[in-house]
């Protein structure tokens, strides 16, 4: 009986290893996810620090990824660099915090030609500045900046939640194989119903005249999510490596769990700027 029961298991996905590795993960990401509530909630400059300390440590994990390398003087500029973008967009400067990205970018060009890497290296303080920029920008408005800033994370922390519920329980065809051998069609079609499920939530909350609006924007950017996660599953694939890093048990490393939050929250911003950029967040909720 109980090597059957273990036969079931192993059909069903559900190995001893793996259930070892899922509560890794259930115990790792309820972590994470009370130290970024907690920070969110206690205001904009708390929560810009938290998004300053996980943007180092990304930046640390591209160096790592790109250069075969921990610490080197790339990763001291490009690190340097979107700290110093997160300190200016927390003063309210965020056209000072752009500079500081592209003041990098110089930098760590020069720091690394002619070596192999350079454009890598380079792209990196983008992929880690944009969205550092744009999480901080949208927490200090002043009107909806707390839930427009926790909205962006719950989209992705749902759609992540559903791609990866659905894709073990569903199976079926693969949504990208060649990327990413484990992503299914039936978890992006998951992440996708997820995300407009916390769109109806959300605008019952606090938006219920647009309602439409919120729950296609929220369908958008469970997408958005969905293909920022295969983007850095082809970026790893590229580079021959599995995680980013180590330092999450049962998740691998910040840029694995942030890949979908960098998507989410560089198109939010983007949609922001061309609506209201003196009104981030009621860009983001009112379309206007």
């Amino acid at each position: 009986m109980a090597g059957a029961h273990v036969a079931d298991q192993m059909e069903n996905g559900f190995t001893p290893t793996f259930t070892r590795n899922l509560w890794r993960r259930i115990v790792s990401g309820i972590i994470l996810v009370s130290i970024a509530s907690g920070l969110l909630i206690a205001g904009s400059k708390p929560f810009a620090i938290l998004v300053m300390l996980i943007a180092i440590m990304m930046s640390w994990e591209w160096g790592r990824m790109v250069r075969a390398k921990r610490s080197d003087p790339a990763f001291v500029v490009h690190a340097a660099s979107v700290a110093a973008a997160a300190v200016l967009t927390a003063l309210n400067e965020p056209i000072a915090a752009l500079g500081a990205l592209a003041i990098g970018a110089v930098l760590v060009f020069l720091v690394r030609r002619p070596k192999q890497g350079t454009y890598t290296s380079v792209l990196g303080v983008a992929y880690v500045g944009f969205p550092t920029i744009a999480l901080i920008w949208f927490r200090a408005d002043p009107t909806y900046g707390f839930q427009a800033a926790l909205y962006l994370l719950v989209i992705v922390w749902a759609a992540d939640t559903a791609a990866f519920i659905g894709g073990k329980y569903f199976g079926g065809f693969k949504l990208w194989p060649s990327i990413s051998p484990n992503k299914t069609w039936a978890g992006f079609i998951s992440a996708t119903i997820a995300s407009a499920l916390v769109g109806a939530i959300v605008a019952l909350a606090i938006a219920p005249q647009a309602i439409t609006y919120i729950i296609f924007i929220s369908l958008l950017l469970g997408a958005i999510s969905q293909l920022g996660d295969l983007a850095e599953s082809a970026m790893k694939r590229g580079f021959g490596v599995k995680d980013a890093s180590d330092l999450i048990p049962g998740h691998g490393g910040f840029m694995d769990r942030m890949d979908g939050v960098v998507a989410v929250a560089v198109a939010a911003a983007l949609m922001a700027l061309v609506v209201n950029p003196g009104a981030p967040a009621q860009a983001l909720f009112f379309g206007q």
